[in-house]
């Protein structure tokens, strides 16, 4: 048994939208689950503005169940947001994310938490859905191109990104902020910071009850995160290397154009107050100038992100074990 001071080890966080009838089996069996594994848990089910009994049903729940803290958002604000009111209360070590409609198997988090325990330099526990239980067209073909599509944009090759089932260690996301559908990119975003990830093949059902959240017009809105994403990932430190590169370029046609113009009009005699010509290479200095301008202001907007409010740049890993 734990000490009653011990910090607590597993924080899980799920999101609940209109899932009255799962939220009863999910508690239930997430429970049993973290049961066996012998660790001190609690579980955050973040009801994100439920139209159903969810947040009824999580409240009668919690009654008898003093690791249940549900958490109740005023409207439904999406994923992002229900999984970022989930990370800023969970006060685990370890914290595993989970859908509320039980398609992910709450019996894979024990294997995965042991997992995490025998290797301390991985950061991040990514599940794959290998044999999905869902429909091809509408779901597994969209699924597999845009799995390539964020792979081949951050770099960070994984099969399933859509797979809700993840384990952070805590000190990995405290300072990430989820906002739009970045929740799809938190381990892009981690391995930002200098995450280790592995991903492992986890169970996947077919739901049973209620019905699917998610609809082809969210496929869009992650293709316009996902340019956030590679922007942020490349030149969220350096943002000067993003415009000013482009900026100076644009800059040196302008003034070259310019420059011939000047010698023809010095050198040449000839006319150039009507040349279309000298109104392209005044544009081009002019977006040139604005470009490096925009990259400066981004340089110190970065520094008022890190400094004032003290997002770190690095992460410190742990001390390796002796004698492993």
């Amino acid at each position: 048994m734990l000490p009653h001071n011990a910090p607590l080890q597993v924080s899980i966080v799920i999101p609940i939208y209109n899932e009255e009838a799962n939220v009863r089996e999910l508690v239930e069996r997430v429970g049993a689950a973290l049961a066996r594994s012998g660790k001190s848990y609690e579980l955050i089910c973040v009801d994100d503005g439920s139209r159903d009994g969810s947040a009824a049903a999580l409240e009668a729940l919690a009654i008898e169940r003093p690791w249940l803290k549900p958490l109740y958002l005023i409207r439904n604000y999406g994923q992002s947001a229900a999984l970022q009111a989930g990370f800023d209360a969970a006060q685990g070590e370890i914290i595993v994310t989970l859908d509320g409609d039980l398609q992910n198997d709450p019996d894979d988090v024990p294997e995965l938490l042991r997992l995490m325990d025998a290797r301390p330099e991985i950061d991040v526990i990514s599940g794959w859905r290998k044999d999905r239980q869902d429909r091809t067209v509408s779901r597994k073909l969209p699924s597999i191109a845009a799995n390539a599509v964020i792979s081949r944009a951050t770099g960070v090759k994984l099969h399933d990104y859509g797979c809700a089932l993840k384990v952070y260690r805590s000190d990995v996301i405290r300072g990430l902020r989820l906002y739009g559908e970045l929740h799809r990119f938190i381990p892009a975003l981690a391995a930002e910071v200098g995450a280790n990830i592995i991903e492992v093949p986890v169970r996947h059902h077919a739901r049973t009850r209620g019905v699917s959240k998610y609809g082809i017009d969210r496929t869009f809105r992650v293709l316009l995160d996902l340019l956030w994403i590679k922007f942020l990932m490349r030149f969220l430190h350096r943002p000067l290397q993003a415009f000013g590169a482009v900026g100076l370029g644009l800059g040196a046609a302008g003034f070259l154009i310019l420059a011939w113009l000047t010698y023809e009009k010095l050198a040449l005699g000839k006319d150039i107050g009507g040349r279309p010509l000298l109104l392209l290479g005044v544009l081009l200095g002019l977006i040139g100038v604005q470009l490096v301008a925009t990259g400066l202001i981004g340089e110190l907007l970065t520094r008022i992100y890190h400094e004032p409010q003290g997002r770190p740049q690095y992460l410190l890993r742990r001390a390796p074990r002796k004698g492993g």
